[in-house]
């Protein structure tokens, strides 16, 4: 019997190869004996396209499918190549293939949005919570259920889940703790849909034009503006909002305010972050307020430098109010970027100085 037997052929593949009656081909049977003949041409499928229950399904109906007659074969073939035939129009499968069609049919935003949408689809939405600041995250889980607020936390990096449930009031804080170590039992797939459900409520969140609220970007801009016109600019903006103005004054931190804010303790660092021209420049045009922050930052270095810079002072005789504003901003500045590295810590602004 073996020598009748084709080629890679047992007698048990023999046996299946002719049931006594064979029901009609299902779709993904057919799918089944379309893909097998490709690969046994040599023909590459890209089947990671398909959705992974689709490929899943596919496997599984490999490892289920008895040989098949050559007439069957063909019969599925000539049936694909007519489907094939009658298609009209093709569309992406996905957003970001739509964006690829569209291309300059659309807005740049539009095609972004496109190509967010299809990322989140197919990414770890746990990888883009994690990467978001503790400060975004907190609203986020304290709208949630206990349960679900101890899987996010459990899924988080531990560092920004500490700074999380420190922020909360302590019972709701202590039962979220405690349910994170009932979550061990938690299904992958649950896990997963809790992570899509929190980043799809980030996507309902107005995106902003500026990063900064107005206070802030009015305080920035008057910063480094010369005194005359801050001063003339903030009593505009008490006329016309009295409230609005008392925020900016406190959002404002310029050369005078060095006495006041500055931990004496930091001066040194101030000091080799300015340049030594412009330094010398702020110190020796500071008058009125601004020469108590000239003589604080004198008195917090070694006497020796402060002696040293004292005589440069003297000695530049020819130094204009332009010149003094502009070193006294880059000394501002200075200080803005070592506070914004995290190098110094401004001290908050009093009620009276408003």
């Amino acid at each position: 019997m073996s020598e009748l037997s084709p080629p890679g052929l047992s007698f048990p593949d023999l046996m299946q190869a002719f049931p006594a009656a064979r029901a009609p081909l299902n779709g993904i049977e057919k799918a089944a004996i379309v893909v097998r003949l490709l690969l046994a041409q040599g023909q590459a499928i890209s089947l990671h396209a398909l959705p992974e229950n689709l490929q899943a399904a596919l496997a599984a109906q490999f490892s289920r499918m008895a040989p098949v007659r050559r007439t069957t074969v063909a019969s599925v073939a000539d049936e694909f190549l007519r489907e094939l035939e009658s298609i009209g129009l093709l569309f992406p499968p996905d957003q970001a293939g739509v964006a690829r069609l569209l291309g300059s049919q659309i807005s740049d935003t539009v095609a972004d949005q496109l190509r967010r949408a299809d990322l989140r689809d197919d990414s770890d939405p746990w990888q883009r919570l994690s990467a978001l600041d503790p400060a975004v995250l907190l609203p986020l889980i304290e709208a949630e259920a206990v349960e679900v607020a101890a899987v996010a936390l459990s899924k988080v990096p531990v560092s920004k889940a500490a700074e999380i449930l420190s922020r909360m009031p302590g019972d709701r804080a202590r039962r979220i703790a405690y349910a994170v170590s009932q979550t061990s039992s938690v299904r992958p797939d649950t896990v997963d849909r809790i992570g899509r459900t929190l980043a799809a409520q980030l996507d309902t969140v107005v995106e902003l034009a500026f990063e900064t609220d107005p206070v802030e970007r009015v305080g920035a801009i008057l910063n480094f503006s010369p005194a005359a016109t801050r001063d003339e600019v903030l009593a505009g903006l008490e006329q016309a909002d009295a409230g609005f103005a008392d925020q900016v004054r406190r959002a404002i931190f310029t050369f005078t305010h060095i006495a006041t804010r500055i931990d004496a303790r930091d001066i040194p660092k101030i000091v080799r972050a300015v340049d030594q021209t412009a330094m010398i420049a702020a110190l020796a045009g500071a008058k009125d307020a601004d020469a108590v922050s000239a003589e604080y930052i004198l008195a917090n270095m070694s006497q020796r430098m402060s002696a040293s810079l004292r005589e440069e002072m003297a000695a530049l005789t020819k130094l204009t109010l332009k010149q003094a504003e502009a070193a006294q901003g880059a000394v501002v500045a200075a200080i803005r970027e070592l506070e914004t590295a995290g190098e110094l810590f401004l001290i908050a602004a009093e009620e009276e100085d408003a």
